[in-house]
């Protein structure tokens, strides 16, 4: 017999995953001394930035209520 997905959906939306991502990897980054591990960090802090971006730019705007 086939093992059952886990079929549970995030808690938390994209964009609110991504900012939380960043400002932990931005935290976590400040805590390290220069070098090339902080600057891998950086990196991935600004990638999680641009795929907020791209996240945002791709969503469909929120559903206006009529007033």
């Amino acid at each position: 017999m086939t093992k059952k997905r886990n079929r549970t959906r995030p808690a938390l939306s994209l964009q609110e995953r991504l900012n939380k991502f960043t400002e932990d990897a931005r935290a976590a980054a400040k805590k390290l001394p220069a070098g090339a591990e902080r600057h891998a960090m950086l990196q991935k802090v600004r990638d999680g930035e641009a795929a907020a971006d791209i996240e945002r730019l791709l969503s469909p705007p929120a559903p206006q209520h009529p007033k």
